[in-house]
């Protein structure tokens, strides 16, 4: 390992080691690099760090990762850890810590003794070995699961043999997504077969629905790992088969049909077998032209479900109109095996830059009943910004202007801007709550009732089938259901522009009183300049309390109680945007959420979002026995010592932040290596109330710009449907 590193682990500076190595004899000497670039070993720094009562600041995760990465990646290790964590996870945290604990060599036979108990848990998998050189990162491994959930430490390993983003084009599918395609399954879909699972979001979603039998399938075989690790964790009463293959070219269920199949296939692919499955009997629709992979993957799951079961895909929006599969689709109406189609908003899942669709079909019943409609839902349009161009729109557009922070759901997370470098949270910074209602209202209303149904202009509507079969055949939602000048009350508008106006007006006055100066005066002709302590120094002080959430997919430690599922969750997003609570406990996995108190200092463990991002805040009362998201870390201040606002200002600085992130464009946050100033209670609650009327002009900026985007949008759609006019000019007169 680097010295940077090494101060990484510690929680000091570059520096510090340097005089480390000058002023101690005994400091380890390089083990491999150069003069300039020096090397050490992972195990002895550690040691000689332990003996000075130095505990380390990285994050489980991170102290996993360097194990892996100095390892070396020849080693295989990495895969071969896989069914450890399995095993890990049914151990307390005390057994792992005496594991840990053990001789190399007694800890090295005890993981090869676990690992032959699992011998389903990895698909195709050799018998494992481990030597010597493997205790640092056993080690690694289950203080990993110990601090930070089996479920994170397999996402680490399959990090070590995966590059996930743009690059390779592998993209988990975000669990509120997974969650929402898993809940319109029917009821009573117990076995469920996914073709291409990746990492298991979406069997575990349908386990979590109640689906008992799980089938999955993937072409590399440290996805095929991670998805029956994960299944074994989220699901360990489930019966699961988890086989490595194309699902295309090598069914592994070539015999299996099932009652629903879940799928996030993959998108673009040019060499997914056109020539040689030219002639092959799934392709009941038509065969799939040479550039419409996601075709094949249509009728492929089709294929496999009993005749009335379900399939839901999630696909890019240019196979919704591409000339190229115009006759497929056309098939897949008139057969009535297309039931809905629902747009998403851009980075609502990955790639991030694009709106993906959902779609529902079903594979038609021996003389079942006729279906003469096909649904579509706009999802999308709750983050689009001209969404306002109708009451019942514009009443969901402006429910967050009284919220802290007055964003509104679809503004809860970064820019789209920035999505193309937005981090793994970005995905998961919608109110996923409220996007699961609006489609799953729409799509139980439907299949109640389909010839019933009433539309909702801008947001659903069910369009006979033989307006779709036209010469473009295009099934995107937003062609179908944005609102007509027919759809719109011109009064309604009128009075919805005029209370918009007047909240604006309103907003801009509380903005300039945010704003006003409020006696900033310098400091002096130079800086301030004191004396520091980290979150670790304070820690161990006593002067406050480092808690988070326990991770997703964990099983509590003994004696813990799970939440109440209707509790609010305070996620990564809702920090940086100023949002109260934004989701439910029913997104997280029971025993996994640590409740917030007033006077909690948040900190966002991922980085990212943009200068008009918070990284932190203050808990207050509205926060108060909401339920702590995922990537977030809690700090609880001793009152008595520390000035919540005090604290919340200094560790969400630039430089601050800076100095305790590693990664560049995903940035971690060490919470123990984030330094605050060393003053009196008095002063820090000076820097404490200054620190909140920050906060302050931020949340107004943010409800003014909201607001007034609103009020453009409305006033656009109005006057471009038609159904407001111009006011009067003042130049010309009345007209």
């Amino acid at each position: 390992m680097t010295a940077a590193e090494i101060s990484r682990i510690a929680g000091v500076t570059r520096a510090t080691v340097s005089n480390w190595r000058r002023r101690h004899d005994d400091f380890p000497a390089p083990s491999a690099g150069t003069e300039t670039s020096p090397l050490y070993d992972l195990p002895a720094v550690q040691a000689w760090l332990r003996a000075r009562g130095h505990t380390s600041t990285a994050s489980p995760t991170e102290e996993l990762r360097t194990a892996l990465r100095l390892i070396g990646p020849a080693s295989g290790v990495a895969s071969r850890l896989f069914p450890l964590v399995a095993a890990a996870s049914r151990r307390t945290p005390e057994e792992l810590a005496e594991l840990a604990a053990l001789s190399d060599d007694q800890l090295v036979a005890r993981a090869e003794k676990s690992a032959g108990e699992l011998p389903v848990a990895v698909p195709e998998a050799e018998p494992f070995r481990y030597g010597p050189n493997d205790a640092g990162v056993l080690r690694a491994l289950l203080g990993c699961v110990r601090e930070a959930g089996a479920q994170a430490a397999a996402d680490v390993l399959a990090e070590r043999e995966l590059d996930e983003g743009a690059a390779s084009g592998v993209y988990q599918t975000p669990e509120g997504l997974a969650l929402l395609m898993a809940r319109l399954l029917p009821a009573g879909a117990s076995r469920v077969l996914d073709p291409a699972c990746g990492s298991g979001t979406l069997l575990a979603a349908a386990a979590r629905q109640g689906a008992r039998e799980l089938f999955g399938q993937d072409s590399l075989p440290v996805q095929g790992r991670r998805t029956a690790v994960r299944l074994l964790l989220a699901a360990p009463e489930a019966e699961t088969a988890i086989r490595v293959g194309d699902s295309l070219r090598a069914d592994a269920f070539p015999d299996v049909t099932v009652d629903a199949v879940l799928c996030n296939p993959p998108f673009g692919d040019r060499d997914w077998g056109h020539d040689e499955l030219a002639y092959d009997p799934r392709w009941a629709y038509g065969v799939p032209p040479r550039f419409e992979s996601e075709l094949a993957w249509v009728q492929h799951a089709l294929a496999h479900v009993e005749p009335g079961g379900h399939a839901v895909m999630l696909l890019p929006p240019a196979l919704a109109f591409r000339s190229s599969g115009r006759r497929i689709r056309a098939e897949l109406i008139r057969s009535g095996a297309l039931r809905a189609v629902v747009s998403l908003p851009a980075r609502a899942a990955y790639p991030l830059h694009v709106g993906l669709q959902i779609w529902v079909l079903q594979r038609p019943e021996p003389g079942g009943t006729d279906r003469t409609t096909v649904l579509f839902v706009d999802g999308e349009g709750e983050q689009r910004d001209g969404a306002a161009g109708t009451p019942s729109a514009t009443d969901t557009a402006t429910a967050g202007a009284g919220t802290r922070g007055g964003s509104r759901p679809r503004r809860s997370g970064p820019s789209a801007a920035s999505s193309a470098s937005a981090s793994p949270a970005s995905a998961a910074s919608f109110d996923w709550v409220g996007l699961t209602e609006r489609v799953l209202s729409q799509w139980a209303a439907f299949t109640t009732a389909p010839d019933t149904y009433a539309d909702e202009p801008g947001v659903a509507r069910a369009v006979p089938l033989v307006d779709l079969l036209d010469d473009v055949v295009d099934v995107t939602p937003a062609r179908h259901v944005r609102a007509t000048a027919a759809d719109i009350d011109p009064a309604a508008l009128s009075r919805h522009v005029n209370d918009l106006h007047g909240q604006l007006a309103d907003q801009v006055t509380a903005l300039a009183a945010a704003s006003a100066s409020g006696g900033w005066q310098p400091s002096g002709a130079s800086a301030r300049e004191w004396r520091t302590a980290t979150v670790s120094d304070l820690a161990r002080g006593g002067a406050l309390t480092v808690l988070r959430a326990a991770p997703s997919g964990t099983r509590g430690s003994k004696g813990s109680t799970a939440p109440t599922m209707d509790r609010p969750v305070l996620t990564a997003s809702d920090i940086s945007a100023g949002n109260p609570p934004s989701i439910r406990a029913v997104d997280l996995h029971a025993d996994a959420a640590q409740p917030v108190a007033a006077g909690d200092v948040l900190v966002r463990a991922l980085g990212g979002g943009g200068a008009a991002a918070s990284m932190t805040r203050v808990a207050d009362d509205q926060d108060a026995g909401a339920l702590l998201g995922p990537h977030i870390h809690l700090l609880r201040p001793d009152p008595a010592r520390l000035d919540p606002w005090f604290l919340a200002g200094f560790l969400g600085a630039e430089d601050n932040i800076a100095s305790a992130s590693t990664g560049s464009t995903h940035v971690h946050v060490t919470p123990g290596r984030l330094r605050v100033p060393l003053l009196p209670l008095e002063e820090q609650r000076r820097y404490g109330e200054a620190f909140r009327r920050v906060y302050e002009l931020r949340a107004a900026v943010r409800r003014t710009a909201d607001l007034a985007a609103d009020t453009a949008a409305t006033l656009t759609t109005g006057l471009t449907a038609g159904v407001l006019l111009p006011p009067d000019s003042p130049d010309n007169g009345s007209a």
